[in-house]
């Protein structure tokens, strides 16, 4: 996958931070016609405020362009992730915005518990887990935020996909993981930095 560069990163998180005013009501979109905006890319759009988590949401695989992926995400972060209330424009200006740029997920062969875990590189690896009708994602800077281990990583992502903790040994479950390039503001609105 093409890497985007810091400077295409910044202009990437502005442009998501524009399009999140222009949604409430306090601000117009910036400009996105530059080429990389239209490739097509998974993307998620995470909301933060004082580090706390106020809204996530995305797209695991490259559905859209990453402006159409930007745009669609950090509204749908701010006002439909189920988990939490939703902003309103007094918000705005109180929340860092982070975006995560995803390779294409790929599938995790394992023939036993210890390959899949050693398959899983916490802090390079995000996690896609299947069972049935039931999916849950986790990015891979969550992996970190939580100093997690493979295994935690594993049982945390089955947890989110609302399967047990300990799903993961079970041998009926599908993997797959993903790489993400992150930037995000170290401030509302303030200097964008890869991490």
């Amino acid at each position: 996958m093409e890497k985007l560069s810091l400077e295409q990163g910044i202009k990437a998180v502005r442009y998501g931070r524009s399009c999140l005013k222009e949604f409430f009501g306090t601000g117009s979109k910036v400009s996105a016609d530059e080429s990389f905006f239209e490739l097509e890319r998974g993307v998620f759009s995470t909301l933060k405020e004082n580090g706390e988590l106020k809204g996530c949401i995305g797209f695991p695989l490259p559905e859209y362009s990453l402006k159409e992926g930007i745009d669609i995400s950090v509204v749908h972060a701010a006002s439909k992730d189920p988990r939490f209330p939703g902003l309103d424009s007094s918000d705005v200006e109180n929340v860092c915005l982070e975006l995560s740029v995803l390779t294409k997920p790929t599938d995790v062969e394992f023939n036993s518990l210890d390959e899949l875990v050693s398959s899983v590189d916490v802090g390079r690896h995000g996690l896609i887990v299947s069972s049935g009708f039931k999916t849950g994602l986790l990015l891979p800077q969550v992996a970190v935020d939580n100093s997690w281990s493979a295994e935690e990583f594993l049982s945390a992502v089955c947890t989110k996909a609302g399967l047990d903790e300990d799903a993961w040994r079970e041998r009926t479950l599908t993997f797959k993981t993903f790489e993400a390039q992150v930037f995000e503001e170290r401030s509302p609105g303030g200097d964008v930095v890869e991490k």
